[in-house]
C-alpha cells in the first residue's frame, strides 16, 4: 500500500474504487545500485494544455517501459484526458488533439490512476523532465490528493553529460534526434515522443556504460555533479 494515500485533502472525495485502487499503488522506491539494464525504466511524455506551470492541464500521457536492456513495445500506454471545459490554445491543436479527442477522453482520475499502475515503483525519464514531474505532479494533487515521489531523471541533462562534443547544450529533442540520426517516423504526440525518448535512451545507456556509469544511482550522481559544473560561475 502506498504511504502516501492519506495526503489526499479531506474536500476531495473519490469513488470507492479508485480510493481502492489508490490505495494499493507501491510506494516510489530510490535509486539503486543494481546495473542500468536489471533497471525497469519508465519514459514519459506529457501534452499539455500550454506552458504555464500553475494554470495549463496535462492532455495526454504517452509512456513505454524500457526493461532488461530493450525497449518493451507490449508495454506502450497512451491516455487522453477528459476536459470538457478547459479551452484548448494552439499548442493542443499542433499536437493533433482536437476537441472531439478531449471530449472522449478518460476521465482525469482513472487516467492518472492507469499511469500510476502502470509505472509502479519505477523511476522516470522524460525530455525536460522537470515540467513533466511538475505537471503530473499537480495533475495528480488535484485529481487524486496523491503526492509523486519517484525519482525522475532528464534526459535533456543526460545527453549532453554523455555526449558533450555535440556541444549541443540547451537542444531540443529534436536536435538529439538529429544528431544520433535516429530514424524517428512520428513526432509531437505523447506516446510518438515517449518512444523516440526511449529510442534516445538506449544510446545514451550504452554511451554511460562505456564511460564507467553503470547504475541508476552512479548515474543520477554524475548527472548531479556536472549540473553542479554548469551553473558554477565562471571568472
Amino acid at each position: 500500500m502506498s504511504l502516501f494515500w492519506w495526503l489526499r485533502p479531506p474536500s476531495l472525495t473519490l469513488p470507492a474504487h479508485l480510493q481502492y485502487r489508490l490505495e494499493q499503488l507501491p510506494t516510489a522506491a530510490d535509486l539503486t545500485e543494481s546495473s542500468l539494464r536489471e533497471q525497469r525504466w519508465v519514459v514519459l511524455d506529457l501534452e499539455t494544455t500550454g506552458l504555464n506551470l500553475n494554470k495549463d492541464h496535462v492532455v495526454s500521457i504517452g509512456a513505454v517501459v524500457i526493461e532488461d536492456g530493450a525497449i518493451d513495445f507490449r508495454q506502450m500506454f497512451e491516455r487522453t484526458l477528459q476536459y470538457p471545459q478547459v479551452k484548448l490554445g494552439p499548442s493542443v491543436l499542433i499536437h493533433g488533439i482536437g476537441p472531439s479527442a478531449i471530449a472522449a477522453g478518460s476521465e482525469p482520475a482513472e487516467a492518472l490512476l492507469d499511469l500510476m499502475e502502470y509505472i509502479g515503483d519505477s523511476p522516470v525519464l522524460a525530455f525536460h523532465a522537470p515540467f513533466d514531474q511538475h505537471m503530473l505532479g499537480r495533475a495528480l494533487k488535484d485529481h487524486l490528493g496523491f503526492k509523486l515521489q519517484h525519482p525522475f531523471l532528464d534526459v535533456a541533462d543526460i545527453a549532453p553529460l554523455l555526449c558533450p562534443q555535440a556541444h549541443i547544450r540547451e537542444a531540443g529533442l529534436d536536435d538529439w534526434i538529429d544528431w544520433f540520426k535516429l530514424e524517428v517516423f512520428e513526432r509531437h504526440h505523447a506516446s510518438a515522443d515517449a518512444l523516440a525518448t526511449a529510442e534516445l535512451m538506449m544510446i545514451l545507456f550504452s554511451r554511460a556504460r562505456q564511460q564507467q556509469i553503470h547504475s541508476p544511482l552512479n548515474l543520477q550522481q554524475r548527472l548531479n555533479q556536472w549540473k553542479r559544473r554548469q551553473q558554477a560561475p565562471s571568472f
